[in-house]
């Protein structure tokens, strides 16, 4: 892989804990107590149709001149959840767009979920895990303030340029101050940017 200049590293390893792997190695269409939950990030009913839930942020200089080993200066994610046509099970996706200090493009990383669990975790919250294929690294996303919010976690995750179409991809490494994010829920129109075509982008002007 390449690198992302020196303030992203590439690393070796595992990616997720423990907690978030097991997660997203779950069936997608498990029946879980988690239901209510899944209905919880999407603050709608879901099961009809594709739904979205969006969530951003965008770091200004106080925050940043406070937190000066963060490499991120905003980031926005996109999760989706649909219903499989074929065994009728939720399947749930992500797309994030990130930004770094002293660079001008926005990068991207997408891939799969699963089904959100409830779990005992250490701080009490409950997660979606999410990961990138081929040994992409990933997230983890809690709810958080009312479900107004995510507190997005990572470890490393594999991003790209979209004019790239995926190559040259590098790794997005947490670091000291990059390990966790808390993103707000937003319109969904906030994250057009990360649609995968016009008719995506239409259904989140829509919803």
């Amino acid at each position: 892989m390449t690198r992302l200049g020196s303030t992203i590293p590439a690393a070796i390893g595992l990616i997720l804990s423990a907690n978030v792997a097991a997660m997203a190695q779950a069936p997608a269409g498990a029946a879980s107590r988690a239901d209510p939950y899944v209905e919880r990030v999407f603050a709608r009913p879901v099961g009809n149709g594709k739904v979205y839930a969006c969530f951003t942020r965008r770091y200004d200089a106080q925050h940043l001149e406070q937190h000066p080993k963060q490499k991120a200066t905003s980031m926005k994610v996109l999760v989706a959840a649909e219903t499989d046509a074929e065994d009728g099970s939720l399947r749930f996706s992500f797309r994030m767009g990130v930004t770094f200090r002293g660079r001008r493009q926005t990068f991207e990383s997408a891939g799969h979920c699963s089904h959100p669990d409830i779990t005992e975790t250490e701080d009490g919250l409950d997660r979606m895990g999410c990961g990138v294929d081929c040994d992409g690294g990933g997230l983890a996303l809690a709810l958080t303030n009312n479900d107004k919010s995510v507190l997005l976690s990572l470890e490393e995750i594999r991003i790209w340029r979209r004019s790239d179409n995926g190559e040259n991809s590098p790794r997005f490494s947490a670091g000291p101050d990059d390990k966790r994010f808390r993103l707000d829920r937003t319109r969904l129109i906030d994250c057009g940017a990360l649609a995968e075509d016009r008719k995506e982008l239409a259904a989140l002007r829509r919803q």
